[in-house]
């Protein structure tokens, strides 16, 4: 299963995000919050968004959600052939990742969901 890692740069930010998102897609899908700093400060931090990959990667591959500005400079730190970076807004792009994520989507599969995002309409 593809595994998803949230980069914020509020560490409560990216974990209500992950909660909201798993309750949406399922306890099942590999989700990490990636927010903020070591000392729990604003920021984004390689350390923690490392850790996180480590921690939800299942050999499917793994995407990268930023928030911002330099979480997205972070993430690039980390791109590769199974990590992926999703530009795509933060809330409505984590959620259709994790449920194509939970629905067992390949990689590049998971990824054009989550940017399909980008033309979500309210209205």
């Amino acid at each position: 299963m593809v595994g998803i890692v949230l980069i914020s740069h509020s560490g409560p930010l990216a974990a209500e995000v992950a909660a909201l998102a798993a309750q949406i897609g399922g306890q099942d899908v590999p989700l990490a919050a990636a927010g903020g700093t070591e000392d729990g400060g604003l920021g984004t931090s390689p350390s923690l968004v490392e850790a996180a990959i480590k921690h939800v990667d299942r050999g499917d591959g793994v995407i990268l959600i930023p928030d911002l500005g330099s979480s997205v400079l972070t993430a690039r730190l980390f791109v590769g052939p199974d990590v992926m970076i999703a530009d795509v807004p933060f809330v409505e792009g984590t959620i259709a990742a994790v449920v194509s994520a939970g629905a067992d989507m390949s990689l590049k599969n998971v990824l054009a969901a989550a940017m399909e995002s980008r033309s979500f309409r309210k209205f």
